[in-house]
């Protein structure tokens, strides 16, 4: 049984495959075209995903399509070239919650989907139960928790639908003192205007601290909870909740924008159509990767010098190299991950050792403002011993504390109050990203390095050896691996 999913139209357009009860394939079109075109059908997307799972699209059995579309679409048309399927239209937020449940390791769970607008909701609250869920509350937009959250971002002066993570990091810093104030806008039509004359930060956490309340509030009563929608992508929430001693877990959907419904609309099929068994613990390298011949063939055709390190110890051994030298490595290493965090394989690496590393990140390779922290990757069975973080760090969607004992030596990770973003690595996962870890542990004491996502300010999560190339020389990077190659400047 082959399933095509198709989400995202309007925009973050993705395609996933589904193969006979396995997730074959997930990717974002942005991140093959390097641009957005909104309303168009994901072709590119499509054709990886046909080529990961080896088949033809006379062999897709499903075309699981989520909504919305723009009015007047040719997207159905578009999908006659499935001679053989049945097209499927999936509810947005039905799609948002297959690919949150489904793909969690619960049998029941309350999934609450929240985003700005899509298919005339802005959020809803499922029952999961076995492989079913049951639709319980809807939230019609324009009572948008994902809409009050882009205009407190537009208040405090960053770009909507592009800088609520700016918020997000920014309060952090802060104390939520308007708290009152802005739930009393959330759940009273007849709210009298808010006078906010304190800082950013302080605004920043007040939102940030109403989004959380608002969320436990619709889950109450779970024991388990999943998330999904643009909304489950705030790790302060996710960590809120995995703190909150009122749920035995939580699942957060680490694709859970837009494109997710892709995943969730051909996880729903699944089930719904073809009554599969449950999908579970999902990797969520789902893309395209690259032989040595194709990175080789790259590098040449651009006239590069590299160095070839035909075996894994020696590929170790060179990333570690540069590493101690307090240099900034890009990382391109097997299949591309589906969604917006880079989970070792399209990273860009530093040493925690280094007292520069997260300004150097910051300034010269992601022209962003230098309170923005980045990730401690850490492999997951000695995560314990240096960091206090829930299940959700898997993902990269969650934060956590740092351990005291670790603190002036994790300091360039620090959030605030002790708050850093944990990854953490396992061998079944991510074995590559595994052995350079323990590596660096073994080499430098601490088995734990700095990693931000593979790509350049604005742009999206780099994909092919060409688009590393790029972003390579277009930034501050100091050397790159990308399979067994070894580029330096």
């Amino acid at each position: 049984m082959n399933i095509l999913g198709i989400g995202g139209v309007l925009g973050d357009a993705a395609a996933a495959l589904v193969m006979d009860g396995g997730v074959a394939a997930a990717v974002e079109e942005s991140k093959l075209t390097r641009r957005v075109e909104p309303g168009r059908l994901p072709d590119a997307s499509i054709e990886a995903c046909l080529k990961i799972g080896g088949i033809t699209a006379d062999q897709v059995d499903f075309v699981a399509l989520a909504r919305p579309l723009p009015p007047g679409s040719a997207v159905p048309i578009a999908l006659r070239k499935f001679t053989n399927a049945r097209v499927v239209s999936i509810d947005h937020h039905a799609a948002h919650a297959a690919s949150a449940y489904l793909a969690s390791p619960f049998d029941r769970a309350t999934v609450i989907t929240l985003d700005r607008e899509g298919d005339l909701r802005c959020g809803a609250r499922w029952r999961g139960e076995g492989d079913r869920l049951t639709l319980e509350r809807e939230i019609l937009y324009p009572d948008s928790i994902g809409e009050l959250y882009g205009r407190i971002t537009e208040f405090l002066g960053f770009q909507a639908r592009a800088g609520e993570h700016r918020v997000q990091w920014l309060s952090a810093t802060g104390q939520p003192l308007y708290v009152d104030a802005i739930e009393r806008m959330i759940y009273s039509h007849n709210a009298e205007p808010i006078d906010m004359k304190g800082g950013r930060a302080d605004i920043a956490a007040s939102m940030q601290r109403a989004l959380e309340n608002y969320v436990m509030h619709l889950a109450e009563g779970a024991e388990y909870v999943c998330l999904a929608g643009g909304v489950a992508w705030n790790a302060l929430l996710v960590s809120a909740l995995e703190n909150s001693g009122r749920y035995k877990g939580v699942f957060a959907q680490p694709a859970a924008g837009n494109a997710g419904t892709a995943l969730g609309a051909a996880l729903h099929v699944w089930h719904e159509s073809a009554g599969g068994a449950r999908i579970r613990d999902i990797s969520y390298s789902l893309g395209p990767a690259f032989t040595p011949s194709e990175i080789k063939q790259v590098l040449e055709n651009c006239k590069l010098r590299f160095h070839l390190l035909p075996t894994v110890p020696e590929l170790i051994g060179a990333a570690v190299a540069q590493l101690k030298e307090h240099h900034i490595v890009a990382w391109m290493q097997g299949r591309m991950e589906f969604g917006p965090r880079a989970l070792g394989n399209r990273s860009i690496l530093a040493s925690p050792r280094d007292p520069y590393s997260t300004e150097n990140l910051n300034a010269f390779i992601k022209h962003r403002e230098a309170s923005r922290k980045f990730a401690a990757s850490v492999p997951e069975e000695v995560a314990a011993e240096y960091f206090e973080a829930g299940p959700n760090a898997r993902h990269l969607a969650t934060v956590g504390r740092v351990r005291a004992a670790y603190k002036e030596q994790l300091r360039g990770a620090i959030l605030a109050d002790d708050l850093v973003r944990v990854h953490t690595v396992s061998k079944d996962e991510n074995p590559l990203y595994w052995q350079l870890l323990h590596a660096f542990g073994a080499s430098d004491g601490l088995p734990i390095l700095y990693n931000t996502s593979f790509n350049l300010f604005g742009e999206p999560l780099v994909c092919t050896p060409r688009d590393a190339v790029r972003s390579f020389y277009s930034s501050g990077i100091d050397a790159m691996i990308a399979g067994n190659f070894l580029l330096e400047k």
